[in-house]
């Protein structure tokens, strides 16, 4: 997979773009293989194919960046990432399972992190033949073309890339008033819809691992796209404990009606826990 980010090329971005091209082919060469998988203590699934690909991205970083930390789905945590100014997050293949089930939702994501913020990220689809890229206040691309987010500023009409049965779930304060559209397991390929106009919107209620998002998280907010946590406050990475609680993803326009829709989603399922407890 070639890179395709000349206008947005600087040392750390280019350094991104080759880990995610060799990286794309170690996973490519697992792909649509009886390749070796298990359950991990949480229930989800990895595969060999994980292991080899985060293995090499960590050696490749190792070697090229040697004062940076490191945080990845598929490695031990160490406080050790605390105390480094830059940080590499990684999650070497998002959307594990439609990667197992010959499914294109999947990406290899890479993403540089100064200070709690992205500066520099990469995200390739190699079974889409997509790499995506953004580097802080340069603007994002798809295969060397530049995003933009849509300009839709009203819900009617609106694309969701969630299952077309929850459009119209009682938990939402009214049913979305648009259209589902594709559904990647790939956490970082639903946001970078977003960023490549062929969705409008998206909303996670559960918490994620920063690394199903860091990558994603620029390429959409260079593409001109908004995104909060579930209390509408920006994200912040290399946190102590690395997760995000919910997303909010939307065109500027839509962002202030997607996050309200999701406190509503969000108040009625507490409302029924606490319910289900008394």
């Amino acid at each position: 997979m070639t890179p395709h980010i000349p206008s947005l090329r600087d040392a750390d971005l280019a350094l991104a773009a080759e880990i995610v091209s060799n990286a794309s082919r170690i996973a490519m060469a697992h792909f649509g293989t009886a390749t070796a998988r298990w359950n991990k203590d949480d229930g989800s699934p990895v595969s060999a194919a994980d292991l080899a690909v985060n293995a090499y991205v960590k050696g490749v970083i190792a070697a090229a960046r040697p004062n940076d930390g490191w945080l990845s789905e598929e490695c031990p945590d160490s406080e050790d990432r605390l105390s480094r100014g830059r940080v590499w997050v990684v999650d070497p293949i998002d959307g594990t399972r439609d990667f197992l089930r010959g499914r294109t939702g999947w990406a290899v994501s890479v993403a540089l992190v100064e200070n709690g913020a992205v500066v520099a990220a990469v995200l390739g689809a190699p079974a889409q033949d997509r790499i995506y890229a953004a580097g802080a206040g340069r603007g994002a691309t798809l295969n060397g073309k530049p995003l933009r987010v849509s300009a839709l500023n009203t819900l009617n009409g609106v694309r969701l890339p969630i299952d077309q049965a929850n459009m119209e779930a009682a938990y939402w304060p009214s049913p979305w008033p648009g259209t589902a559209v594709a559904k990647p397991n790939s956490l970082a390929l639903r946001m970078a819809m977003l960023a490549a106009d062929e969705a409008d919107a998206w909303v996670e209620g559960r918490s994620v691992g920063e690394w199903d998002v860091a990558a994603a998280s620029l390429i959409l907010t260079e593409a001109g796209g908004m995104l909060t946590d579930r209390r509408g406050e920006a994200l912040r990475f290399n946190q102590p404990n690395p997760q995000v609680h919910g997303l909010a993803a939307a065109t500027p326009a839509l962002h202030g009606e997607v996050l309200a829709r999701l406190d509503h989603a969000l108040k009625l399922f507490a409302a029924r826990r606490r319910g289900l407890a008394a």
